[in-house]
């Protein structure tokens, strides 16, 4: 279903059985035209894996941080010796610092301990969590590469990405009847807002916002390391453009890629 007419909820408050007079009178006048996704092939496989790799990624955040807070109440002894070591040798040294025999709050040491238990403790907790993070990235990585492999050789658009652009489409891209309908799902398709001798066009705030983020990604890095992106940029700056019309511009094009590498051509 269409999003409800939000005069018409206001006039007319909201109710189950409101909510169901309003859906049947679109479907009959035709205002309800949108089709929804399916939920039968690899893109709900997708849906099911990011978030629980999302969910992983951000545990592993808050593990991480109160691991480098514990570092600096450590005795400097301790803080000398893992000084300099980067996330990836960190855990590891810390997880390594004591065995299950010092856990002992009754022992006469067990302040000076304490450090090195807890940091052994986080450490074993965002190893576990690194391993459920490389499962799901790798799950989703052979998902793009055996149904959209042709997303992974366009300019700045790796796994995750192609995952999060893939889900927006959903398993029936065919229900996207034209690239200007995928960019405003993408919110990505500016908005008129011209007046008398002043033509604008604003942002888009509608549409999935993760597939915003995701096109805006693919952007950034191409303004980093793809030259024709970058003469492009030059060429609009030259003509009184700024960078954040620039940068719609460039996601609008990107969002026209996407969908002309996803969308089966009709026959």
């Amino acid at each position: 279903m269409n999003r409800f007419d939000r005069a018409d909820r206001r006039q007319r408050g909201r109710s189950d059985p409101l909510d169901a007079e309003n859906a049947a009178r679109a479907v009959l006048s035709g205002r309800a035209r949108a089709q929804a996704t399916a939920g039968d092939g690899p893109v709900e496989i997708a849906r099911m894996d990011k978030p629980a790799k999302d969910s992983a990624v951000k545990a592993r955040t808050q593990a991480i941080n109160p691991l480098k807070a514990v570092l600096v109440r450590a005795d400097p002894q301790l803080r000398e010796e893992l000084a300099g070591l980067g996330n990836a040798e960190l855990s590891p040294t810390c997880a390594g610092l004591v065995d299950d025999s010092l856990n002992d709050e009754a022992d006469e040491g067990a302040v000076l301990h304490a450090p090195h238990i807890t940091l052994c403790l986080l450490a074993r907790r965002i190893r576990q969590l690194s391993e459920e993070v490389r499962e799901l990235e790798g799950r989703l990585t052979r998902l793009v590469e055996r149904h959209a492999p042709q997303l992974l050789e366009v300019v700045g658009i790796g796994p995750d990405t192609a995952v999060t652009l893939l889900i927006t489409i959903g398993d029936n891209p065919e229900r996207l009847g034209s690239e200007v309908s995928f960019a405003a799902l993408c919110g990505v398709s500016p908005v008129e807002r011209s007046s008398g001798s002043r033509q604008y066009r604003r942002l888009n705030r509608g549409g999935d916002r993760q597939a915003n983020a995701a096109l805006h990604r693919v952007v950034q890095t191409r303004l980093r390391v793809d030259p024709p992106t970058q003469d492009y940029y030059e060429r609009r700056s030259k003509e009184g453009k700024t960078r954040r019309e620039i940068v719609r511009s460039l996601e609008r094009y990107a969002a026209r890629e996407v969908f002309h590498l996803v969308r089966p051509v009709p026959s």
